[in-house]
C-alpha cells in the first residue's frame, strides 16, 4: 500500500542511488532545489503532502530510472530483492571546512548540502544512508577541549534538536559555530560554548539561517 512516507523514502533512495541529496536530485531534474526538502513534505496545517506525478516523472527521466525500479525503492523488501540492479550504497558523504561553511552557495535554505566545492569523506554506510548527512572539519581551537583542529563532525540537517544536543548553527551573517543547545523558543535560542574561553550566545531566530544536530565526531 502506498503512503506518503514510502513515496518520500523512495525519492530519498533514488537520490542516494545517484549520490545526490534530495536538493541535488531536484536540481538535476530542473525543479526548484527545495522541492524535496523535509520542510516541503508537510503543509502549513501539518498534513502530509504528496510529491506531484510531474516531479516524479522528471526525476526518473533525469536519472534514467524506470518506473519498475522506482517502485522497488518504495518497499524495503523489494529493494533487497533487486540487489542486482541496486548496488551497495557508497559510504562517502560531503565534507566541508568550517571556514568554507560560512560562505554562500554550499547549503540550500534548509541547511542541506548544495552547490559545488565539497570534498568527500568515508563514513560507515548506515549513518551515510540518512538523507542529507554531511561532514564539517573543525578548524582552529574555538571548540577545544571537546573538538580539536582537524576533527570531523557528522551533521544531520533537518533532525529535531533538543536541549543538551550538540549542534551546528549558521547565522544569516555567515557565521558558523558548534555549540550545545541550552534552550530554544519560537523567538530565540541559547547556546553554550564548548570552549569555556568563548562566550555563550543568545540569538534571535530571525538571525539564524539553519541549525543542525551533530550525530558523531571523530576523536
Amino acid at each position: 500500500m502506498l503512503s506518503h512516507d514510502k513515496i518520500w523514502a523512495a525519492i530519498d533512495r533514488l537520490a542516494e542511488r545517484h549520490q545526490l541529496t534530495p536538493s541535488g536530485l531536484a536540481r538535476r531534474a530542473g525543479l526548484d532545489p527545495t522541492s524535496f526538502n523535509k520542510s516541503k513534505r508537510t503543509g502549513p496545517d501539518g498534513r502530509m503532502r504528496w510529491p506531484s506525478t510531474e516531479s516524479i516523472s522528471k526525476v526518473l527521466d533525469a536519472t534514467g530510472t524506470g518506473i519498475d525500479q522506482f517502485m522497488s525503492f518504495i518497499e524495503p523488501n523489494a529493494v533487497s530483492a533487486a540487489s542486482d540492479s541496486f548496488p551497495p550504497q557508497s559510504s562517502s558523504i560531503p565534507l566541508l571546512g568550517f571556514a568554507q561553511a560560512g560562505a554562500g552557495g554550499f547549503f540550500d535554505d534548509g541547511g542541506f548540502p548544495a552547490g559545488q566545492g565539497w570534498d568527500v569523506v568515508e563514513f560507515p554506510a548506515s549513518p551515510a544512508r540518512k538523507s542529507g548527512v554531511y561532514a564539517l572539519e573543525v578548524q582552529g581551537d574555538s571548540m577545544k577541549p571537546l573538538y580539536r583542529d582537524g576533527d570531523v563532525l557528522i551533521v544531520e540537517p533537518g533532525a529535531q534538536v533538543r536541549r543538551g544536543d550538540r549542534v551546528v548553527v549558521k547565522t544569516r551573517d555567515g557565521e558558523v559555530m558548534a555549540k550545545v543547545l541550552a534552550r530554544q523558543s519560537a523567538k530565540s535560542i541559547e547556546l553554550i560554548s564548548l570552549n569555556p574561553e568563548h562566550p555563550n550566545r543568545t540569538l534571535e531566530m530571525t538571525e539564524v539561517e539553519w541549525i543542525a544536530r551533530i550525530i558523531w565526531a571523530s576523536q
